[in-house]
């Protein structure tokens, strides 16, 4: 999403005034609404609520007599005209990250005493679900609300400028919704003193409903704008679904690069050719630059039942978080820079769920290096050693910067590597 159209939401919610305070003061991990939004509760007990909605199992069991799956509605609904129509505001809510509790904020630290990133990507992940199940309140229904995509985080600020004992109120609220998915927008504020918040932070995700027995799309409720401003925020959720499919259809693997990106590829062929050579099959480096098959870091996870979802399948804010962090390892080692400045987050994409005792590959790679800045594309991949096969889960998208000077360019060798580049080219470009 371009920064005026960012700046655009931020103007149009700071006018509305959504964020009038609808509970005494919550903390993620701690306390939050329960559905009365009137009860206070911790994050875990938020997690056993929707479980009990749901149906679904509390504890993990291989028991074969223990549901496996979330009960089924017997109310099932048929038609998304069944359902009661919601403004933006009945979904808003806000909870909090209480850095300025010793225990809490441990979690939160690096070593460097900077704020762990990869950890506000899993309570991210939480709060949009929490959001989502908000929307779709009246009455309680069992449907499960997923992350589909992380459109776009915006960093409003530098994460090194975050007090590490600051809390952080995160609010959010659904701005537009289709037949079977909505999109949750959440700000992010930190507490630099007494009642003076600031923002660093918006991020945009796509939720999907699923029908978790029947295995199939779920109806959500229709959303209303109700005023002018309302109208206003719908009609921009509307524009960026819109951007959303036209970008999926221009990409790369499925239609051809540009006449612009046809040349960048040659040019980078003819700026690796040996000029004492007449053969195109022996390439050269060009000064201060990496190729790109060495700008690579991998990693693998045995995805344990602690960090499963409601639904018995690998939780996503968990996989952001360890995509993040292997992304950040990979920054750090290619421009040895200490500390990163993480500028943006956007396109995630959770292509299919991961099973508990998946062999789950990590694979990071640097596609694009512009000046001091770096573009990270993280692929998830589950690996099946009895089979062999693989199938990708996962991808990430992820901007970094380094504090010491301009990093070394990646160059590409073979024509995939080259649309990764120009991939990491459009992200990177899409953020400016």
């Amino acid at each position: 999403m371009s920064s005026t159209r960012s700046f655009e939401y931020f103007r149009l919610f700071s006018r509305l005034k959504l964020f009038q305070p609808v509970c005494l003061r919550c903390h993620i991990h701690r306390r939050t609404l329960s559905q009365d939004s009137n009860a206070i509760m911790t994050i875990q007990q938020v997690r056993d609520n929707m479980k009990d909605i749901l149906g679904a199992q509390k504890f993990y069991s291989k028991d074969p007599s223990a549901p496996s799956k979330p009960a089924i509605d017997a109310s099932t609904i048929e038609s998304q005209n069944a359902l009661p129509s919601r403004r933006i505001a009945d979904s808003e809510n806000e909870s909090y990250i209480e850095l300025s509790q010793d225990d809490v904020r441990e979690k939160y630290l690096t070593w460097l005493k900077t704020i762990r990133f990869g950890r506000i990507l899993e309570d991210l992940d939480t709060f949009a679900v929490w959001t989502s199940f908000k929307h779709n309140s009246q009455p309680w229904r069992k449907i499960s609300c997923v992350t589909a995509l992380v459109d776009r985080i915006e960093m409003r600020g530098v994460l090194q400028t975050l007090r590490n004992d600051g809390d952080i109120k995160m609010k959010g609220r659904v701005t537009w919704a289709g037949t079977s998915s909505m999109e949750v927008t959440m700000n992010l504020q930190q507490e630099h003193s007494t009642n003076n918040w600031v923002d660093f932070l918006e991020a945009k995700f796509l939720m999907v409903a699923r029908d978790p027995v029947r295995q199939r799309k779920a109806f959500v409720n229709p959303l209303v704008p109700e005023g002018e401003e309302e109208q206003k925020l719908y009609d921009l959720g509307a524009k960026c679904n819109a951007a959303r499919h036209q970008t999926k259809i221009q990409a790369l693997d499925k239609t051809p690069p540009n006449e612009e990106e046809v040349k960048i590829v040659h040019d980078f062929f003819l700026q690796t050719l040996d000029p004492g050579q007449t053969t195109f099959k022996v390439r050269v480096l060009p000064p201060n630059s990496t190729w790109m098959e060495n700008a690579l870091l991998k990693s693998v996870i045995l995805c344990q039942p602690e960090e499963r979802n409601l639904y018995n399948k690998i939780f996503g804010g968990f996989l952001m978080r360890k995509a993040y962090e292997v992304g950040w390892m990979n920054a750090y080692t290619y421009s040895k820079s200490l500390p990163l400045i993480t500028t943006a987050v956007d396109d995630i994409s959770f292509q299919r769920s991961v099973e508990l005792g998946s062999l789950l590959f990590l694979s990071s790679q640097v596609v694009y290096t512009n000046g001091p800045h770096m573009q990270i594309k993280v692929r998830a991949e589950v690996f099946d050693p009895v089979s062999g096969t693989r199938f990708t889960t996962n991808t990430f998208h992820f901007t970094l910067s380094a504090t010491n000077g301009p990093v070394p360019s990646v160059v590409p060798k073979t024509y995939a590597e080259a649309m990764l580049y120009l991939d990491g080219k459009r992200h990177y470009e899409a953020k400016q």
